[in-house]
């Protein structure tokens, strides 16, 4: 009768692999521009973030099973309530953020100025203070290896590192808003 045909996997379309390619030459362009510190580059993926991205991680950030924390500040210009998603590492006794965009990020500058905040990774809250900005190089002993090869691919040479706090008292009650 009628031959049959050999099942296709969605992965041995042509739509895939050029799905596959763009994806390899976005973040290859991603890193390109980032070690170059190319400004009109990292302000255009910067303004991504903050209008699209950051909105739409938010609500998955901080929870557990998703690479991304969550970090809570207040405004200190505006007093208000901040939450941005973010890549927070633990170390003995707190956290390191990468600053791939550099120090001069609404977050770093809110956490800074208030001493402190809140990390929620993993589903668990951390209360957060002591932050301060660290040259990458002294940091490499404490850094994961991950952590150490993507801080060399992007260029990153800042982190903000943070110490767990004990709790005194409770988190802010306000809830956060939109990511700043």
């Amino acid at each position: 009768m009628f031959a049959k045909h050999p099942t296709r996997h969605w992965w041995t379309r042509w739509w895939f692999r050029w799905v596959v390619l763009l994806v390899i030459v976005l973040r290859v362009v991603n890193a390109m521009g980032f070690r170059a510190k190319h400004a009109p580059f990292i302000n255009a993926v910067r303004a991504f973030n903050k209008q699209i991205l950051n909105p739409a991680m938010l609500h998955l950030a901080g929870h557990s099973h998703w690479y991304a924390a969550r970090v809570e500040h207040v405004g200190r210009r505006s007093g208000r309530t901040y939450a941005t998603p973010v890549m927070a590492e633990p170390i003995p006794g707190g956290f390191v953020v990468p600053l791939p965009y550099g120090t001069d990020v609404d977050w770093c500058q809110n956490l800074l100025a208030a001493g402190g905040g809140v990390i929620q990774e993993e589903g668990v809250r951390y209360t957060v203070g002591e932050p301060e900005i660290v040259e990458t190089k002294t940091l490499e002993r404490e850094l994961p290896a991950i952590l150490r090869r993507l801080s060399h691919v992007y260029g990153i040479t800042h982190f903000l590192r943070v110490k767990i706090l004990p709790k005194l008292g409770s988190v802010p009650a306000a809830a956060p808003t939109a990511a700043d």
